[in-house]
Parts: structure tokens; sequence; C-alpha cells
């Protein structure tokens, strides 16, 4: 006899079945088809986006104790970026910026404010690449569209979806359901204790589509959730860094919370490895470009100290922080043949020139008015065009604002009548000594940026700190 809980895993269970039949039907039969491509084709794009990780999170980025042996392979064998920059300093911002080519003062998603969506008219880097003969994916969590409204992955560019609309959905990982394209996936075995951990469904489901590719070239956009807090359950037991268990780190004599931000790390570090067995396997990985990147920086949720693991590393701030430790993000790619194994670069370049990278490296033009530019250039090891500057925009706690132009950051907090601070980040990378009074022309310049670098928007007026939004 079954019990309840047997009957409630047990859809779950023949799904997993299948897929693994179906990965051993295609990699028999289709691996030959898959490894003809050749190095003069376009070449395959995976994206892989952790969910605030801090700069510091990464053995290559100077951890010490989280082990991430798999994602510091991916930077032994390709490049690290030092001054890598997200879209913004949270979630729904970050992500319109990846997708659209354009920064925080002209994306259309200012914030994690809801109701905000992609409209119809915005082009995102799937839909780019789509027309240039791509097969498109995303799997993980989206947060750029709510169902039925026109900003779901469908609707731009990607033949195929699975995972988390909304972000506050994302914040558990024992979903009920989960959106596979346009209809409700429904996980039964959540329905009524924790049965199935979200993120390990989204590994199979990213190896499917790569191996469903056939001869077509492919963007893989795998938004992983972790290690993301589920900000709900720690606001109700005081420890929201869920996760099936604590892995290597069980008998640590650590904080459960810190515990379980390890062991999500150290999960998604074990899945990214089988991903990239898979491109060997397949003969595709030299003809695959993967990057790895977090959508802002390390966060203070859930129980989660930031200080325990030295999250942020030697940078200032955190998530919510346009500080360098809210904005910079641990960035690598690894791209065999092109890119030299154990590079790293001091390239300035930020999620809005992912866009017209993708586009170049399709042999087909960007759309106008983005913000972007290509960084085909750095990644190949030569000489690369710069930004004359870096900008972004929070409209959290009040209305915030940074530059970046050369090795100048100003920053702005709270309100557009307050000060602007100044750092010069190739003396003080901290950003603990402001120098705005010992450079008023550097200020004056930024302050110019500050105003021209964005359009008004409807949806995320400038509010000062005193009129704070929802």
């Amino acid at each position: 006899m079954r019990t309840g809980l047997q009957d409630a895993i047990l859809p779950y269970t023949v799904i997993l079945a299948l897929m693994m039949r179906r990965r051993e039907f295609l990699a028999g039969l289709t691996c030959a088809a898959l490894r003809a491509q050749t190095s003069g084709a376009k070449p395959n794009i995976i994206f892989i986006l952790a969910d605030d990780l801090g700069y510091g999170d990464l053995g290559c980025f100077g951890q010490k104790v989280i082990q991430t042996p798999n994602i510091d392979r991916l930077a032994a064998e390709g490049m690290r970026f030092t001054q890598a920059y997200a879209g913004d300093t949270v979630c729904a911002p970050s992500r319109c910026a990846l997708m659209t080519g354009k920064h925080t003062g002209h994306c259309r998603i200012r914030g994690n404010k809801k109701d905000v969506f992609l409209e119809s008219s915005d082009i995102t880097v799937a839909s780019v690449l789509k027309k240039a003969g791509y097969r498109t994916g995303i799997f993980g969590k989206w947060g750029l569209g709510g169902a039925g409204s026109p900003g779901i992955p469908n609707l731009h560019g990607f033949d195929e979806w699975f995972g988390y609309l909304d972000q506050g959905h994302a914040h558990t990982y024992y979903p009920d359901h989960l959106w596979e394209n346009q209809r409700e996936f429904y996980i039964p075995g959540n329905f009524s204790m924790k049965t199935v951990y979200s993120h390990d469904l989204l590994t199979p489901r990213a190896i499917n589509f790569i191996e469903g590719a056939n001869r077509n070239p492919f963007f893989l956009y795998l938004a992983y959730t972790i290690p993301h807090a589920n900000n709900e359950l720690g606001n109700k037991t005081g420890n929201g860094m869920e996760s099936p268990d604590f892995g290597p780190y069980a008998n640590q004599n650590w904080p459960d919370q810190e515990k379980g931000f390890a062991a999500m790390i150290t999960r998604m570090d074990k899945d990214i490895g089988k991903l990239m067995a898979n491109l060997k396997n397949l003969g595709l990985d030299q003809n695959t470009l993967v990057i790895f990147s977090s959508d802002n920086g390390a966060h203070r949720e859930g129980g989660h100290d930031p200080e325990f693991f030295h999250s942020h590393g030697p940078l200032r701030g955190i998530k919510r922080d346009l500080y360098e430790g809210g904005i910079r993000v641990p960035t690598l790619a690894r791209w065999p043949g092109k890119i030299q194994a154990g590079q790293v670069s001091d390239q300035v370049w930020a999620f809005w020139d992912v866009l017209p990278t993708a586009a170049e490296l399709a042999g087909v033009a960007p759309p106008a008015g983005i913000d972007g530019i290509s960084m085909v250039n750095a990644l190949l090891g030569k000489k690369q065009q710069d930004h004359e500057y870096l900008y972004w925009e929070f409209h959290e706690r009040g209305f915030s604002q940074a530059v970046r132009m050369g090795a100048w950051k100003g920053v702005r907090t709270g309100a557009r009548s307050r000060p602007i601070e100044l750092f010069d980040l190739s003396q003080d990378l901290s950003e603990k000594s402001n120098v705005a009074a010992q450079n008023p022309l550097i200020v004056a310049k930024i302050n110019g940026i500050m105003e021209s670098a964005r359009t008004e928007s409807k949806e995320f007026p400038v509010m000062e700190r005193s009129a704070r939004l929802a």
C-alpha cells in the first residue's frame, strides 16, 4: 500500500524518470549532430545568474570557507572580471538592464515595485538572438512580468520558459507550482509538505534544453534563485536560508542560517558542474560562451549575516546600497579557444552590455537607443572601447544615484538635494575616503551626468527619503 507521501511525490518521480530517459536517448542519437557545430559557427551563449551572491562568496574571488570548485574551474579555464557590475542593487531592475541593454535611468523597470512589467515594445537579448536563428530558453527567476501580462518570457523572445514569474513567489524554495511557458506547473509533493526543492528542477530542464537544440545555436539564461533568502520564512522563524540539508557544513559550529547559506551556494556549484560536464559530453563546450554573474551584491536577509563569510569581500555595502558592495558582482567568462585560460580582466562593464555583446557574437546589429556597448573585444583579450560612464539609480529608501567615471565613483543617497560623495576607486576600493571637497570639478561633472543620464518615469517618480515607496 502506498503512503500519502508516496502519492504526493509519485508524479514528480515519474517526470524525473522520463527526463532522464529522454536525456539518455538524445545523448545516444543526437550527439553526432551536436558535435557538428564547428568553431566557425555562431557560438552558443549561456548566461548563469545567481541571486544575491556577494563579491566575496566564491573561492575564485577570495572566499575561504564556502566550497565552489566548479565555479572556480570556470575562472581557471576562462576569465575573471574584477570590475563587472550588475544592472542595479536589487533584483527586478538589475534583470531588466540585463535583458534590455538599458541602464536604470532608461529601462522600464527601475525597482521591485509590483505590477510594472516589460511591454511589447521592449526588446530583449532573447528576441534579438531568436531573430538571429538562436533557440532560446530561460529557467529560473524572471521577475519582469506577471501572469497574463505582456512581460512574460514567451512574449520576449524565449522559446522555452520554466520557473518563477514574480520575485515574491521566488522567495520560497518549496512552491506548490511554477510556470512552464504560459501554464502553471503544479508540484503535488509540495501541496502539504516540503518535498521538492525548486532549485533541483532547474538544471535538468536546462540540460534538456541544450540537448534539444540540435544543430541550432542556443541562448540559455539560467537564473538560479540561490542564495536568495525566503524572507517571509525568515521573518517568521529567524531562518530564511531554506535548504534541504546543510551538505558538507552539517557539522560546523555555525548558526543554522549560515550553514544553510553555504550549503545553498555549494548546491548551485554542483549543478553548474553537471551542466558543464553535459556540454563537454555533447562536444559543445568549445563553441559555447559561458558567463556567470550575480544580480546584485550580498544580502542581509533570512537571518544571514554578510559579515559571517565576508560576503562582500573588500567592498563597502551590500544589497540595496549603490556603493561597490551592492553593485559590483563576481563575474566569470569561459570560451575555450577564444578566451585564454586563467585570465583576469579589470575591464569596467555592466549588465546592459550583455545585449550588444550577444548581438555581435550572433552577427546582428543591436537595437537602437540602448546604453550598452559590445564587450566582445574584452572577452577576446583585445583593445576594448570603454564607457564614458556607468549610471545607476535606486528607488527605495528615497532616491539614490551612482556614477562610475573612469576610476571616479560618485554616490548620492536618499535625495537629489543631498551632496555627492566622491571616491577614487584606484586608491580606495572600499570607498572609505570621501574626496569630494578636494575635487569640485569632478563632482560637478558627475552631478551633470546624474541629471542628464536619465529620463523621468511615471512608474518610478523621484521620491525623497521622507516619502519612501511602498
